[in-house]
């Protein structure tokens, strides 16, 4: 016998933060489930989610871990025909947790970026000047970039860069290409002291004080130093996580936001950067790349995609990409987003990047690029658990590979066939 629900009243304060959810909207249709890597997970979809809210199933919902399984990624919401904010949801109950309840990882990385007043790994902003500073001594031993010097705080810079604090903290080398870049440019730019670290897992933590505590201390710092750009590398989360913040909290900002690949392809159309895809004209390797869900669905849109597909094409030839199915707004998220990496529910996270995983593996691709670190942190892992054999790399590596100046320990993400080309 089918069980009754009776619909409860949703106490005030839940109805005042779910405004603009649209509850009411809700044609039960299971559009957004359709299309969620996540539906049927911890046996929970967006769609039963939304239903039991609006039924006022509320004390079910509240301790519900499937929130933190759920990336907030936001293709059920554009594909919804009513336009129901279901990432909100996600969002409020995440943020009705018990702080110290949360997940451990997320809480702590979000604590100690704050503690440090510099990254998600807590680092100190001496620790972080000794690394680059120290990674730029050695570059200068490199041909042609004798004279390289890294600048902070530098007042007047053009361009502000942040920079996720993996590369500093874990992989230092990573940081060369990307300044092999700027250089080449002949772009004027600076790293900043206060919150250097891209990252910000308070918003993922759903702490709505500290993530506007981050976002509001750089925009602060940058304005004070008089850069007309704040450039947020290769990373989706933390741009959105600036992008929205400014707009959430009505930060007063005088800069303008964008992202490094904008400024890889207005460099290529410019001249500036000097690159082709000759390299790749007799090995013919197969590329693919990743659409952030952060950066392009949630925040920039298709504009992004096709600067990034103009850049991937322009460096390995556009015969050598093929592109996922679907693709740019309408892609599927990886399962790295939202916090997933260091929520704690690793079988469920592989299990929702399988989707991405088989996307790749229709492309016949050997190497997916792709432009944000929570994307390629869980598209390796996703390689490595389904034994896919892809490799995933940064954009910056194949830049400076096929420019002919990518170094010897500044290859780690590349595959036995690249890893020493061009050396």
């Amino acid at each position: 016998m089918a069980q009754t629900i009776t619909p409860k009243k949703l106490p005030q304060d839940a109805l005042a933060e779910l405004e603009g959810v649209n509850l009411n909207l809700c044609l039960t249709c299971g559009t957004c489930s359709g299309g969620c890597p996540a539906t049927g997970l911890m046996d929970m979809d967006p769609r039963k989610f939304i239903r039991k809210v609006a039924l006022g199933l509320y004390d079910e919902l509240e301790k519900d871990p499937w929130v933190w399984v759920c990336t907030m990624c936001k293709r059920c919401q554009d594909a919804c025909p009513m336009n129901v904010d279901i990432p909100k949801l996600i969002f409020t109950f995440r943020s009705h947790w018990p702080r110290s309840e949360r997940p451990k990882g997320i809480l702590g990385s979000c604590d100690l970026h704050v503690k440090s007043n510099g990254g998600a790994m807590g680092v100190p902003f001496d620790d972080f000047k000794f690394t680059v500073e120290d990674v730029a001594e050695e570059l200068t031993e490199q041909e042609g970039f004798e004279d390289f010097k890294v600048y902070i705080d530098k007042e007047g810079a053009k361009y502000a860069l942040n920079q996720n604090s993996r590369e500093p903290v874990t992989e230092p080398d990573e940081l060369v290409p990307l300044w092999k870049i700027l250089y080449k440019v002949g772009a004027d730019w600076t790293y900043y002291s206060q919150m250097w670290g891209g990252e910000n897992y308070c918003m993922f933590l759903a702490d709505d004080e500290n993530w506007e505590k981050i976002i509001r201390a750089q925009a602060e710092h940058i304005d004070k130093l008089g850069c007309e750009y704040l450039v947020n590398t290769e990373c989706g989360h933390s741009f959105y996580a600036l992008w929205g913040g400014l707009r959430k909290f009505n930060i007063p900002h005088k800069f303008k936001l964008v992202s490094i690949v904008q400024l890889y392809a207005q460099w290529i159309r410019e001249g500036k950067l000097q690159v082709n895809s000759d390299w790749n004209k007799d090995l013919k390797i197969k590329f693919t790349t990743q659409d952030p869900c952060n950066v392009v669905r949630k925040s920039l849109g298709d504009d992004f995609a096709d600067d990034l597909r103009f850049v991937i094409k322009t460096v390995v030839g556009e015969e050598n990409f093929i592109d996922v199915t679907p693709n740019k707004s309408q892609n599927y998220c990886c399962g790295g987003g939202g916090g997933s990496l260091q929520a704690g529910f690793t079988e469920e996270r592989q299990a929702y990047g399988r989707k991405k995983f088989d996307q790749i593996m229709a492309t016949g691709a050997g190497y997916v690029l792709v432009p944000c670190h929570n994307c390629h942190a869980q598209i390796h892992d996703l390689s490595e658990h389904y034994e896919g054999g892809f490799y995933v790399t940064h954009l910056w590596t194949l830049i400076c590979l096929a420019m002919g100046i990518l170094g010897e320990n500044e290859r780690v993400y590349l595959g036995p066939d690249l890893a020493e080309f061009g050396l």
